[in-house]
């Protein structure tokens, strides 16, 4: 996975695809699963690595976890 001090694509991908689950495994279990049920980042549950992850993994045009525009998120099944 790190080679040189430096973190492979593989690695990346693997790291986000594992962050990514975590995320929207407890955006489902709060029921956040569609705009109308879409939480704001505080009441997620989440910790400060998913967090920090969050927006890059959410609101991509095949991502699982979504961003609204007044900043909540939610997760597709």
């Amino acid at each position: 996975m790190i080679s040189g001090g430096k973190l492979s694509m593989d690695g990346f991908s693997g790291i986000a695809f594992k962050m990514e689950e975590s995320i929207k495994s407890k955006l489902i279990e709060l029921g956040a699963t569609s705009k109308n049920n879409a939480v704001k980042v505080q009441d997620a549950n989440l910790d400060i690595q998913e967090q920090n992850w969050l927006d890059y993994i959410a609101g991509g045009l095949f991502a699982r976890v979504k961003k609204t525009d007044d900043k909540r998120y939610y997760a597709t099944r």
